[in-house]
C-alpha cells in the first residue's frame, strides 16, 4: 500500500493546531474517499521535546511563584499517545535545510549525544514555524531548556534590581511592565517604546489609556527611543550598559528586550519567501503555499497579521485544502476568513489592562477576566493535546 507523507514543521499553536486536526479528522476522511488505497502518515517536527505557553510569557518571567514551568511547558509527547505508530511520528530537532525537488526536510538532531541530520520524506508539507523574537524568554528557538535558563535568570535577578529596562512598546513590553511594576513596586521600570506611542496595532486612544495606567504603577514610559548598542545577539540581561538612541547610556540592574520577532525561515528556499522572509501564501483563502501540496500557517505565513486568531481560524480551512488536494473532492469547510477588525488584550498587572475585540474597546475588568487573571494559563494542555479541534 502507497504511504503518503504529510509532514509539519513547527509545534507551537499553529503546527500542534494543524497536526491534530488532519490527525483526527483529515487522514480518516482521505482514507475513506480514496478507498483506503492509500495509507497517509503524519511527521511532527520540533526543536524541542516541549510545548512553552508562550501567552503566559510575561508572568511567567515575573515569579516562579506566579506560573510555575510546570504548567508552562508541556511534553509534546504527552499530547499524542492517542495516536499509533504507524500513524504519526515525532521527530525532535531543528529544520536547517529543504530541498524542493527531492521533497526533503534535513534536521538536525542535536539532542542525541553525537548530533546528526536526519532526512524527513514529505509528501504534503505544513510550514508552521512561526517567529522567534531576540530573546528567548518569548518563545523556544532550540530546546525548552534554552527558555528555562533564561527564564531562571530573570528570577533571580529581579528581586534584587533597583533599575529595569524594558524595549519594546508592543504587548510583551506593556505587559511585563506591568507585571514587574506590581510585584516589584520599589523597583525603577522604564519602558522604551520605539517608536511614538504604545501598542500601535490598536487605537490611539487605548494607547494612551495603557500608558496611563502603566504610570499610575510608576513606569516611566519613554517615547521615540531604541537601544543602539550592544545589539540583541550580544546584551546581557543584567548588570549590562545601554548605549540609546539619543545618545545617552543607562547602566541597568536588569535589561529585558522585547521587541519584534522575524519569522524561522532560513532554510527555505528563498523563492518561496516574501520580501519579509514570510512564506508567501498564494491564495490566503485557502492557506496554499509557493508549491504544489505546501502550505503555510501562523507567523511563519505571509497573510498572519500575528495572532491567536490568525492561527485557529485557519487550521479548518488549510485542512479543508489538504483534503480536496489529495482526493480531488470538495471540502466542506469554509475558505479562511480573515478578522481583520481591531483586536488584542493586554494585560497590565493581574487586575485589568486595554484592549479590543472584533472592533470594539474593551474595559479594563474584562480584559481581567479575560486574560490578566491567568494569562489564560489553562489552555495550555488543551493546546498540546489539541482539545479545541476535537470537533470537525
Amino acid at each position: 500500500m502507497a504511504v503518503h507523507n504529510i509532514v509539519v514543521v513547527g509545534a507551537n499553536f499553529a503546527g500542534l493546531g494543524t497536526a491534530h486536526y488532519l490527525l483526527k479528522h483529515t487522514i480518516p476522511a482521505l482514507e475513506e474517499a480514496n478507498d483506503k488505497s492509500t495509507k497517509y502518515k503524519l511527521t511532527l517536527i520540533s526543536p524541542s521535546t516541549h510545548f512553552y505557553f508562550k501567552i503566559g510569557s510575561p508572568r511567567i518571567l515575573a515569579s516562579p511563584d506566579l506560573i510555575p514551568f510546570s504548567k508552562a511547558f508541556l511534553p509534546l509527547k504527552d499530547g499524542f499517545n492517542a495516536y499509533p505508530a504507524d500513524r504519526f511520528s515525532l521527530v525532535i530537532g531543528e529544520a536547517v535545510a529543504l530541498d524542493e525537488e527531492k521533497k526533503t526536510v534535513t534536521v538536525e538532531d542535536t539532542y542525541s549525544a553525537s548530533p546528526s541530520n536526519i532526512t524527513v520524506n514529505y509528501s504534503t508539507l505544513v510550514l508552521a514555524t512561526g517567529a522567534s523574537a531576540n530573546s528567548p524568554l518569548w518563545n523556544l528557538k532550540g530546546s525548552h531548556e534554552n527558555t528555562v535558563a533564561a527564564l531562571k535568570e530573570m528570577h533571580d535577578a529581579l528581586p534584587e534590581a533597583k533599575t529595569i529596562l524594558i524595549a519594546g512598546g508592543g504587548p510583551a513590553g506593556v505587559e511585563t511592565a506591568g507585571e514587574l511594576a506590581t510585584l516589584y513596586p520599589s523597583a525603577s521600570i522604564t519602558l522604551l517604546s520605539g517608536s511614538s506611542r504604545l501598542l500601535p496595532r490598536l487605537r490611539s486612544a487605548i494607547s494612551s489609556a495603557a500608558e496611563s495606567q502603566l504610570k499610575g504603577l510608576s513606569v516611566t514610559v519613554l517615547h521615540n527611543l531604541k537601544i543602539v548598542s550592544p545589539s540583541p545577539t550580544e546584551s546581557k540581561p543584567t548588570n549590562t550598559t545601554l548605549h540609546l538612541s539619543d545618545n545617552t547610556t543607562r547602566n541597568v540592574d536588569v535589561y529585558i528586550d522585547a521587541t519584534g520577532t522575524r519569522p524561522n525561515t532560513s532554510f527555505l528556499p528563498p523563492h518561496w519567501l516574501t520580501e519579509s522572509r514570510h512564506v508567501r501564501t498564494e491564495d490566503k483563502l485557502t492557506l496554499r503555499g509557493p508549491a504544489p501540496n505546501v502550505y503555510a500557517i501562523g507567523d511563519v505565513a505571509g497573510y498572519s497579521l500575528g495572532n491567536i486568531f490568525d492561527i485557529n481560524d485557519a487550521v479548518r480551512p488549510l485542512a479543508s485544502s489538504v483534503y480536496q488536494d489529495l482526493s480531488g473532492k470538495q471540502p466542506t469547510s469554509k475558505p479562511f476568513a480573515q478578522n481583520t477588525k481591531e483586536t488584542q488584550l493586554v494585560p497590565i498587572g493581574p487586575n485589568g489592562g486595554v484592549g479590543a475585540a472584533y472592533g470594539w474597546r474593551l474595559p479594563s475588568f474584562a480584559v481581567k477576566m479575560i486574560k490578566s487573571k491567568d494569562f489564560m494559563i489553562k489552555e495550555a494542555p488543551k493546546a498540546v493535546s489539541g482539545e479545541q479541534f476535537a470537533k470537525a
